[in-house]
């Protein structure tokens, strides 16, 4: 499969009742996510791993239940497949899942909800324009600043390889590239005594797993690949070094 094909997984049944999780109460702050990439990893996640996910049309308690089957972040859209013989209210839908430790929903509409021709429960949908998180992450995640020094440099097979980090966080670190630039970075694939320069003052060694990698279309550098990471055994000191960072460059943004 090429890394920007849409994201296909064979699912082990349909969600039962039992799996149901209901919408988040308008009265609980949630955190909003409105960057589209953001929201495509969000989806892409729950389709990987074939999470229920609950729609609520407007005004019913009673949950459809189905997936996301499949997700191509260039359009952006997904595929919603429901459960056999389950179908869609037309109008407004709140969608709900659990996402790891943090519970999502969004709201999208649609007058009719026309399924694929010839697959009635296979539902093609826009991405939504913001996502509701609660309890989003264990760990907070910061852009890389314009300008500055933040690169990955590491070898795997043989072949060096030096990319831009995006954002970073206690978690791990999201990497961008051109796709040809990004041979060999598959999902699974272990990043040992990978060099991260994190501005001009730090400069930490860490092993990383690739965890996701997802294609999307830039203005400017045409198609790009996203490679989100995480870190494998980190020690103490690198975390404390890592969160010292973080706590300067959230700083100008808490003064504002």
């Amino acid at each position: 499969m090429q890394l920007n094909e849409p994201t296909v997984r064979i699912r082990k049944g349909p969600p039962r009742l039992q799996d149901a999780t209901g919408p988040i109460p308008s009265t609980v702050p949630t955190h909003e996510m409105a960057d589209v990439d953001e929201i495509g990893d969000a989806l892409t996640l729950l389709a990987e791993t074939g999470d229920p996910i609950s729609m609520y049309a407007a005004g019913s308690r009673q949950p459809v239940l189905g997936r996301i089957l499949s997700v191509d972040p260039e359009l952006p859209h997904f595929v919603m497949e429901l459960n056999p013989g389950q179908t869609l209210a037309p109008g407004s839908v709140t969608f709900v899942a659990w996402l790891h430790s943090a519970k999502l929903q969004f709201r999208l509409s649609d007058p009719a909800w026309r399924s694929q021709s010839g697959a009635p429960a296979l539902i093609p949908m826009t991405f939504p324009e913001t996502c509701e998180v609660l309890n989003r992450r264990a760990t907070e995640r910061v852009e890389t600043p314009l300008g500055g020094n933040f690169m990955a440099s590491f070898v795997v097979n043989g072949a060096p390889y030096e990319l831009p980090l995006y954002d970073f966080s206690l978690g791990g670190v999201g990497l961008r590239c051109a796709k040809k630039d990004a041979r060999g970075l598959i999902k699974g694939r272990k990043l040992v005594d990978v060099r991260l320069e994190l501005g001009t003052e730090s400069v930490i060694v860490a092993d990383l797993e690739v965890r996701l990698t997802r294609s999307y279309r830039s203005f400017l550098l045409g198609e790009q690949l996203h490679v989100g990471c995480k870190f494998v055994n980190l020690s103490r000191e690198t975390e404390r070094e890592i969160a010292s960072l973080l706590d300067k460059l959230n700083a100008p943004q808490r003064r504002r």
